[in-house]
């Protein structure tokens, strides 16, 4: 083995330019394929921290007739929690509401919450206010689509416990900046304590966020989802990126290897006065193939070894400095992401991208090796192919 790898570094070194560009093409790929790859693991973990901080705490105790999906059940799914005395839960009601922002009206979901909750980054301390009219907190997405600023007065109309119609103005407390759109768009909230005397239902909650002191529990009426459950749809969008990301290096992958297969095929048509050689010296079929081979091995080392002069700086470059993003243009597809994305280069992603390249490297050198088992010595040193 040693001398297959002596030889094929001195006919990779012959070959010069063509053996270069085939380096060079994969590296190209390599560096690509950790980048986008380190892009998603950013994304994903970037992702999660933001919605765990900023909508799902360490999970929701929530009640059996509340879907936070379905429109519908917000009248009734709802229930008493003077039972629930535990001091790591933090009550949210959800009712639906109008606000008439400049003669328009606009239904938004009105959500009563703990000024004094710790389980959210939500700065509800802001509703611990006492003032004439209603204080509101709402984000800047929606503070956009209404055209609200911090101070401004709006009208805020509900239903009551027995639903009639009321109202009352309101005033934005504060406008807060989040990258969770779930936690904005459409939404307002209030004290919870206020919402309670609004409409009558005292003591009443949707749903309590617990934080990471909470240890799971739930009832018939209650039923508790960790952090994975609530978390489901975006992994479900983090995977299907994935997915559709894994053509373009799929492609990147063919585009290098095609270039290597090539190579091979013409290197055995162009080299068979070399190979006839090699079996008359005594080289087996089997230890030529195994040259071809090393051959494209060393392709893929070669590839990974120049990967790393050019790719490691650049790599580190957008890890520190991050990779600026159109925040406002995902706000409409409900998307955790923030303004600047960093990249995430784990140690399996590295080893497992260095084992796929050298793994297909080496195979599209052997599919063409596998002729020369078909080669016959003196044919091959007179430069005829079978």
């Amino acid at each position: 083995m040693k001398q297959a790898f002596k030889l094929a570094y001195r006919n990779l070194m012959g070959a010069g330019l063509r053996t270069w560009l085939n380096v060079s093409v994969l590296s190209f790929s390599f560096v690509v394929i950790v980048f986008y790859n380190g892009l998603i693991d950013g994304w994903n973990k970037q992702a999660r921290r933001d919605t765990i901080e900023w909508e799902t705490g360490n999970g929701h105790l929530v009640h059996k007739d509340f879907d936070a999906f379905d429109p519908f059940t917000i009248l009734d799914g709802h229930g008493n929690i003077s039972q629930i005395e535990d001091k790591n839960l933090s009550p949210v009601l959800v009712r639906q509401a109008s606000i008439y922002p400049d003669g328009r009206m606009m239904t938004v979901a009105l959500k009563g919450i703990n000024p004094l909750q710790n389980a959210l980054k939500l700065p509800t301390s802001k509703l611990d206010t006492a003032c004439s009219e209603v204080p509101i907190l709402i984000g800047q997405n929606m503070a956009r689509s209404s055209g609200l600023n911090k101070g401004d007065i709006v009208l805020l109309q509900w239903k009551d416990k027995n639903g009639t119609f009321d109202a009352a103005n309101a005033v934005v407390a504060d406008v807060f900046k989040t990258t969770v759109p779930t936690v904005d768009g459409g939404q307002i909230y209030i004290s919870i304590k206020k919402l309670w005397d609004l409409t009558g239902l005292q003591n009443e909650a949707s749903f309590l966020i617990a934080n990471d002191q909470y240890v799971n529990t739930q009832t018939d009426q209650w039923i508790y989802k960790d952090q994975d459950e609530l978390l489901i749809t975006l992994d479900n969008i983090i995977a299907t990126e994935r997915i559709s990301g894994s053509i373009l290096y799929i492609l990147l992958m063919l585009i290098a290897l095609l270039a290597i297969f090539d190579t091979q095929v013409l290197s055995i048509f162009r080299r068979q006065k070399e190979i006839g050689t090699y079996m008359a010296l005594g080289m087996t079929k089997l230890q030529v193939i195994k040259l071809f081979t090393v051959e494209g091995l060393m392709y893929s080392i070669f590839a990974m070894l120049v990967g790393c002069i050019w790719g490691i700086p650049v790599l580190n470059y957008f890890a520190r400095n991050g990779i600026p993003y159109p925040v406002e243009n995902m706000d409409d597809f409900g998307i955790s992401i923030s303004e600047i994305m960093y990249p995430i280069y784990g140690f399996k992603l590295i080893i497992g991208t260095v084992i796929a390249v050298v793994i297909s490297a080496t195979i599209v050198s052997y599919l063409p090796a596998r002729k020369i088992a078909r080669m016959d010595a003196v044919d091959a040193i007179k430069g005829k192919l079978q």
